[in-house]
């Protein structure tokens, strides 16, 4: 893990604010993170949103499009 991004701000917002978010974003302009595990994104999860479930994020990172908005639930 790289330890700068202990550093990276970030905001919280409920959930009404991340339903305006996505709904004022198309799905190219932002991404939705799930760090969930696999049988609970199977279960449900917001459509569009990309898996990569918290105990592998630190070696996915590159997946992520820093340019990106990025919504994490």
């Amino acid at each position: 893990m790289k330890w700068m991004q202990f550093f990276t701000p970030v905001k919280s917002r409920d959930y009404k604010q991340a339903e305006q978010m996505i709904s004022d974003h198309t799905p190219e302009e932002i991404t939705i993170l799930d760090v969930r595990q696999p049988g609970e994104y199977r279960e449900n999860h917001i459509p569009g949103a990309v898996l990569i479930p918290l105990p592998h994020l630190s070696d996915r990172l590159s997946e992520l499009d820093p340019a990106k908005p990025t919504l994490v639930y």
